[in-house]
């Protein structure tokens, strides 16, 4: 049954099938009692992320940055002037770990993109400033990965990626809802 929905709405929409609907068509052979249609949906939507991320990656890599530097750098940038913040301010944000977000530190301090200084309202911590290097390749690189994220956007209407957002932001917040 699943098969004849997915092919119909395949020809209504002109959607060629894709690696999704071979694995849940293969499974409604198997064991046709199953209800594929969550597979499918975060299927698609595992294929979709890892696909965003390599042309994220692609479109950082010419600023010498990935997207593990960027989401650093741009952390830093959102909280606006002074473009300041605490490791522990970063960690929670990025929810890294301390020692992978001292990995990414060092990195991006070895490049010119973000200093370190003493925090002066703690002598025992620390501030990280993004440097006006810094700031030029977070500018930059947002602009670039906006381009990607608006391009691929594009193959739906704005109405469809109004609704899009909407469900995501439903979906998203019925998996991460505590309780």
């Amino acid at each position: 049954m699943q098969a004849i929905l997915c092919q119909t709405f395949r020809m209504d929409n002109a959607l060629r099938p894709d690696a999704v609907d071979a694995i849940t068509e293969q499974w409604a052979r198997v064991r046709p009692d199953l209800q594929t249609e969550a597979m499918a949906a975060f299927g698609r939507i595992f294929r979709l992320s890892r696909a965003m991320g390599d042309r994220m990656e692609q479109a950082y890599a010419p600023l010498g940055i990935g997207r593990g530097e960027f989401d650093v750098l741009g952390t830093l940038r959102r909280a606006g002037e002074p473009y300041t913040l605490s490791p522990r301010e970063l960690t929670a944000t990025l929810m890294l770990t301390t020692g992978g977000m001292t990995g990414r530190l060092d990195k991006l301090e070895r490049a010119g993109l973000l200093s370190r200084s003493p925090d002066p309202n703690d002598r025992r911590g620390l501030r990280i400033t993004l440097t006006p290097a810094g700031l030029d390749i977070v500018d930059r690189a947002v602009g670039a990965g906006l381009a990607v994220q608006q391009e691929a956007l594009g193959a739906l209407d704005p109405d469809e990626a109004e609704t899009l957002n909407r469900l995501l932001r439903r979906l998203l917040d019925a998996t991460t809802a505590s309780g």
